[in-house]
């Protein structure tokens, strides 16, 4: 009797133990055969939200909105991305990204499209309140090859810090651009931004100065705004330019332009400066004379401004196409700047940086080819020629080399001067930069 209570009491046991193993082996083969399931089946493509926390990655070169992963970012992303002190500045994929954007392409990737800058406007900038019925804005970028995540970053940083009610559009113009990821690609993430962009793809090499006279003709906004492709804006930095132009349609105005670190993308604010120029028609920033800060306003009042830097500012449509655009047989990029103030001051206009914008921006890493120089050369040349009167001297005594080189046909431009009724070089000297005749003999 006893010997048969205990093979009971051992096989009760046993029987409930194999039972259970084969229930818990059932349940782990259905998970995984629900988890194969499921991990076959197609992601949502539409996991961009507006803030980007989720980033999406391309599993080809053939790009199928069918098959994407999402990569989850593990952690919020710092507000700037600083080197680590045993950063490898031999790094081959460093210097390949040094040699071909002109900054640190490693950094840009970890920053992702989005990233909190500081605010560097003055606590009286904070404070200042606009008109809700300011004329709305055009904002063109143009590009070409330009860094993916930069473009991005751009992009995004435009739509978030704009104030929707004043952005008409942002008209993004593709010159010619030959890197993979600004085609396919960049169309499918521009999807997030749905009848905000749009993409003008040109069918041959135009160059940044005929690329933006593209981007303008197919603008409907009461105001261009022409930003770099490698800027990110600041708080509150459309509304001051807008503003301003309303006053006065015939003020031209510059955010005041913070660095974006090539090396680290550290955002760094700048002082208030204005933009100038030596007789090499070099640009340079300037002091701004303390007087122009004195009054109620303080260090939130519009500067006058000899020239602007180049790519950052903003002009009513209609007084872009009054006084004659860009030159358009100026080539590829550079001088265009200076062109354009020495025209909006001598033909009746006026050149203001605004304190109150601020727009940061890649100094990039200086990598002039020889096609860039020749343009930029033949570019002074048709500026010298056709708006510093006797002055022109001044600049081939210090490029003597570029005196009887071609420059083109200036008498489009040379009659443009006429019919706006310019004012001599001389006013110009005398009325808005008196500082450039100092150093005539220097």
């Amino acid at each position: 009797m006893r010997k048969g209570i205990i093979r009971y009491l051992f096989c009760v046991p046993l029987t409930f133990g194999i039972w259970a193993a084969l229930f818990l082996i059932n349940i782990h083969h259905n998970d995984v055969s629900n988890w194969q399931k499921r991990s076959q089946e197609p992601i949502s493509a539409w996991l961009l939200e507006q803030n980007l926390k989720q980033q999406i990655i391309y599993e080809s070169e053939q790009i199928s909105k069918r098959r994407v992963t999402v990569k989850h970012e593990p952690e919020k992303l710092r507000p700037f991305a600083m080197l680590d002190k045993d950063f490898n500045y031999k790094d081959p994929e460093f210097l390949d990204g040094l040699s071909k954007y002109g900054f640190n392409t490693i950094i840009s990737r970890r920053v992702g499209f989005e990233r909190d800058v500081p605010d560097t406007r003055h606590k009286m900038c904070r404070q200042k309140r606009y008109s809700v019925r300011l004329p709305s804005a055009s904002v063109i970028i143009c590009f070409h090859n330009e860094e993916f995540n930069t473009l991005l970053r751009t992009l995004y940083s435009v739509v978030n810090l704009s104030p929707h009610n004043f952005l008409e559009e942002i008209i993004l113009v593709d010159d010619m651009s030959e890197f993979d990821d600004l085609k396919e690609k960049l169309e499918y993430h521009l999807e997030v931004f749905r009848g905000k962009i749009k993409l003008i793809r040109n069918k041959e090499r135009e160059g940044l100065i005929r690329a933006r006279l593209i981007g303008a003709s197919r603008a409907s906004g009461d105001v261009l705004v022409f930003l770099d492709s490698h800027c990110e804006v600041n708080r509150g930095w459309l509304e001051p330019l807008l503003s301003a132009i309303a006053k006065d349609p015939k003020m031209v105005v510059c955010p005041l332009i913070d660095t974006i670190d090539e090396a680290t993308l550290e955002y760094k604010p700048s002082p208030v400066v204005r933009g100038a120029f030596d007789w090499n028609l070099q640009f340079k920033w300037d002091n701004v004379f303390s007087y122009e800060m004195d009054g109620p306003d303080g260090p939130t009042k519009p500067i006058r401004s000899p020239v602007m830097a180049g790519g950052i500012f903003a002009i009513y449509r209609h007084y872009f196409n009054e006084i004659g655009q860009y030159d358009k047989g100026m080539d590829l990029w550079g001088g265009e700047n200076l062109e354009l103030s020495l025209r909006i001051w001598m033909c009746g206009g006026q050149l203001f940086i605004i304190p109150c914008s601020r727009v940061g921006h890649i100094s990039k890493k200086d990598n002039k080819n020889q096609e860039i120089l020749k343009a930029v050369a033949r570019n002074y040349l048709r500026l010298v020629h056709v708006w510093l009167d006797e002055y022109k001297e001044q600049f081939f005594l210090r490029r003597p080399g570029l005196k009887f080189t071609a420059y083109g046909n200036i008498s489009e431009r040379v009659e443009l001067r006429k019919r706006l009724g310019c004012k001599s070089f001389q006013w110009y000297l005398d009325t808005v930069f008196p500082e450039l005749e100092a150093s005539v003999d220097s």
